[in-house]
């Protein structure tokens, strides 16, 4: 099977926003163009930005993000520039609009996976928050990638208000073709910050009774006909050890104003660790995300207690009931003998 990103320790992921327009609005849009920038990257700039990871390319994946890559006129021409730097897997996050004709302008070998995103087994669960149209649009663009010999995975990011289609996704995936699927939890960054009661009371998160029994069902689900599929654990038991992908495993995420940072529940705060400046990687002073990382708390990560303590529950003698696991270190499984 082809490679893409991996969320694992050890693993090694360059995450490149080459631009944060988007021809959608979708609820629980991540993107904070206040912190994260308004522009779309030059080519010379995006050539020059992978070329500050180009000590780690061999073993690296990059995933090209934007807002909406696609919309990006010389987004083919950045993936190819990844190809030849040698970059261990290039994979495109698209809304399945597929801009630019995109997969013309690409061939199967030269990127590994286009990766959709869907937010409903059905229309009207999916339009509601990715808007109108969407879900209609997205599966057109995952026919097509498909029939071209594109490997194509999808990106299921799972609220409160799309939960109960998830157990519907492995079927549609497979009459779609889709080889690889990506279960996200709701984070309370960007729009999902703005949701009534977004704190993790009324918002868009699930609670962990529902998280439990369902997530991990489904993974299985999906994993006995064929799909390799990844979701967090989310919630730990309290004798789980925690660990920190910050400490664990190397992942970037860059932004068109320059910041990178380590860690993306971070992301809407000037809290990188690292700049891009003169098409250099450098580190940023004290205080910053990486000076967390080493911090051990009860309730595992720290940046979620700080950012989104709504999803925390405390028995009556004030012990945790459960962990919040880091979010960038999943659990995978796959098809018997699919070690991929």
């Amino acid at each position: 099977m082809n490679r893409t990103v991996s969320f694992s320790k050890h693993a090694v992921n360059v995450f490149f926003h080459i631009l944060t327009r988007c021809n959608l609005s979708c609820r629980h849009c991540y993107i904070n163009p206040d912190q994260h920038g308004r522009d779309n990257l030059p080519l010379s700039v995006i050539q020059q930005w992978l070329g500050a990871f180009s000590h780690k390319c061999s073993v690296a994946n990059v995933i090209f993000l934007g807002g909406e890559p696609t919309l990006h006129p010389e987004l083919a021409d950045a993936v190819k520039a990844a190809l030849r730097m040698g970059y261990a897997s290039i994979t495109i996050d698209t809304n399945g609009y597929l801009f630019h004709d995109i997969l013309t302008r690409l061939t199967p070998d030269e990127v590994n996976y286009f990766s959709f995103s869907l937010d409903g087994a059905t229309p009207r669960t999916n339009d509601q928050l990715r808007g109108e149209g969407s879900y209609e649009r997205c599966l057109a663009g995952i026919r097509r990638a498909v029939e071209m010999g594109f490997g194509v995975s999808l990106i299921y990011t799972v609220s409160s208000m799309n939960l109960h289609e998830l157990d519907q996704m492995p079927a549609l995936l497979q009459k779609l073709g889709v080889r690889r699927f990506f279960i996200q939890v709701i984070g309370l960054r960007g729009k999902s910050v703005e949701e009534p009661g977004g704190r993790g009371h009324d918002g868009l998160q699930v609670d962990a009774s529902s998280w439990l029994k369902i997530i991990p069902e489904v993974a299985q689900a999906a994993s006995r006909i064929g799909i390799r599929t990844v979701y967090p654990k989310v919630f730990l038991a309290p004798d789980e050890p925690f660990e920190c992908a910050g400490l664990e495993a190397e992942n970037y995420f860059i932004f068109p104003n320059g910041r990178v940072y380590r860690c993306p529940l971070c992301e809407d705060y000037p809290l990188h660790s690292l700049v891009l400046e003169d098409g250099r990687l450098k580190a940023t002073g004290k205080v910053n995300e990486s000076d967390l990382f080493h911090l051990n708390i009860p309730e595992g990560c720290v940046m979620n207690r700080l950012l989104q303590p709504g999803n925390l529950s405390y028995d009556p003698d004030g012990g945790i009931q459960h962990r919040i696991a880091c979010c960038m270190l999943k659990e995978e499984v796959g098809p018997l003998g699919d070690g991929g």
